[in-house]
């Protein structure tokens, strides 16, 4: 019979093992679908106990009461509950979100739109958060208890505490009003709005494959101000977990060894110590790239930026539960497959995880 070693010395037939695996997976697409069945509650009954009926907002408050309960009946609305939610998610399977009250189109097209937008400066914020936020919480957490230390946790505190709308008008004021080196709210000049031909929906992605690089300045003048105040944000989050991590593992007993050995104190930092780190800066990367994504509404709002958030935000408005449900819906799913991803990553970098 095959057999094969596991961490801990022992050995395992291999049906065991297919076994083993077998179970994980079925373990894994039931929180899924636990997961996935659970966020359509929420959305559905979020859709219920706020208080718009979707009727009135189709036909006014001076529809004829005849009028209202057609239209009610035409949409469900006068069936129980456990039906309503059953054709909800009938429908949601199928792709079907509903019909925009405001724009009068799909709603699952509009979000097709508007979602690259947000994917776009969520991307951007993450890459600066990221790139900057992980060096300043490996040199805050080697210099502890330093000057240096307390202006990173000072960065850090910061980004936690100040509105980031408040920082999106001061930077408007500052950088495109008084200095000139941004570009206006928006996301694309008017003169290139309705002549660029976008590929994927990302506009600076797309204007670099496309070789047209007046367009790609343009967009990056546009998005650079707006992306950098979320990449400021993640930074704040990502520099704090990243130098706690570090200060974990650096008072591990394998660093003490690697300095007995004479190994530089830079490979030990970089090379031994981050690399353990990465392991759960994975799950915070992708934590708060979803937040990025779902929690750029006043972002998007200051900015006129024409994404997911504003698109929410002026259905909330103008009482299109249908659309709001839905970005509510897609937010959600994000949320989910990020984490999904994330703990994938996790166990992939993390071979411990496997045998658990």
């Amino acid at each position: 019979m095959a057999i094969s070693a596991t961490t801990d010395g022992s050995r395992h037939p291999l049906g065991y093992r297919i076994r083993k695996g077998l179970y994980g997976f079925l373990s894994f697409l039931l929180v899924v679908i636990t997961t996935c069945l659970g966020l359509l509650a929420v959305t559905f009954f979020i859709g219920r106990v706020v208080p718009i009926d979707p009727v009135l907002a189709v036909l006014g408050d001076r529809a004829p009461a005849s009028a209202i309960a057609r239209v009610r009946a035409e949409m469900g609305l006068d069936l129980p509950l456990w039906q309503q939610f059953a054709i909800y998610v009938r429908q949601v399977l199928s792709g079907d979100l509903g019909t925009s009250i405001l724009t009068t189109n799909p709603v699952l097209d509009d979000i097709r739109h508007v979602f690259p937008a947000t994917l776009e400066l969520a991307t951007f914020g993450t890459i600066i958060g990221t790139s900057l936020g992980i060096p300043l919480g490996v040199l805050a957490a080697v210099k502890r208890n330093s000057l240096t230390d307390q202006v990173v946790r000072l960065i850090g505190l910061a980004g936690y505490s100040i509105p980031i709308f408040w920082l999106a008008l001061l930077g408007l004021l500052l950088f495109y009003a008084r200095l000139g080196w941004v570009a206006y709210p928006g996301r694309i000049d008017v003169v290139y709005e309705y002549t660029f031909t976008p590929i994927t929906g990302l506009l600076l992605v797309d204007a670099i494959i496309q070789r047209q690089w007046d367009i790609a300045w343009d967009v990056f003048r546009h998005i650079v101000l707006p992306g950098t105040l979320l990449g400021y944000f993640s930074l704040a989050y990502i520099s704090r977990m990243t130098r706690s991590f570090m200060l974990n593992e650096l008072g591990q007993e394998y660093v003490v060894a690697a300095r007995a050995k004479g190994l530089t104190e830079q490979r030990i930092i970089w090379g031994h110590a981050l690399r353990n780190a990465a392991v759960p800066l994975v799950t915070v990367i992708a934590l708060s790239y979803a937040s990025l994504l779902e929690g750029s509404v006043l972002t998007e709002t200051v900015f006129a930026w024409p994404g997911l958030g504003s698109y929410i935000t002026n259905s909330l408005q103008n009482a299109d539960m249908n659309a709001v449900l839905g970005g509510t819906l897609v937010i959600g799913a994000v949320f989910i497959a990020l984490n999904l991803v994330s703990d994938l990553l996790y166990r992939t970098l993390d071979p411990r995880t496997r045998t658990r």
